[in-house]
């Protein structure tokens, strides 16, 4: 089972719906027990309010967002590489951000040349590209790693927007 556009990885608007770790885990190409972990983590830091449920505590997640994400998983613009397109060089940002830089998840997939950043998970660029929502969510958390505050600013008003649309 993979997850497509219309699909949440969070329950948060089917409040008694439980997806399964192993659908989560398939969906991400990631193993059940990373998954498991990764919840266990989340619940303990009070990011998800559920874990059989994995109901998100938005404003908290988004918090962790907006002031925490750059300094636990903080990334630098590397070498040239070819691969997906991410932070302002991706949707949504990329119809109002005009830059000479260019960002890239390295893959030998990818159609773009640019500096490499470092996904947040391994898996990233393979996983993107079934799910329009994920990777323009995973392009803004991009954003806020390696922008500056222009970029920051609009990046994390996009994602507050989307997780905070209840």
């Amino acid at each position: 089972m993979e997850l497509s556009d219309n699909e949440e990885v969070s329950s948060v608007e089917q409040p008694n719906v439980s997806i399964q770790n192993k659908n989560i885990a398939y969906s991400l190409k990631m193993s059940e027990a990373e998954v498991s972990e990764s919840l266990r983590r989340s619940e303990y830091a009070g990011l998800i309010t559920d874990i059989k449920t994995k109901k998100v505590n938005q404003r908290a997640f988004l918090a962790f967002l907006l002031n925490g994400l750059k300094f636990v998983f903080p990334t630098h613009p590397g070498a040239l590489v070819r691969g997906v397109p991410t932070a302002h060089s991706a949707m949504p940002l990329s119809k109002g951000i005009i830059s000479d830089e260019l960002f890239v998840w390295e893959s030998s997939e990818g159609e773009a040349r640019g500096q490499a950043i470092i996904p947040l998970y391994h898996t990233v660029p393979d996983i993107v590209g079934q799910n329009k929502k994920l990777y323009e969510l995973l392009s803004l958390v991009d954003a806020i790693r390696t922008g500056n505050a222009r970029i920051t600013n609009i990046a994390s008003q996009e994602l507050e927007k989307r997780i905070l649309q209840t």
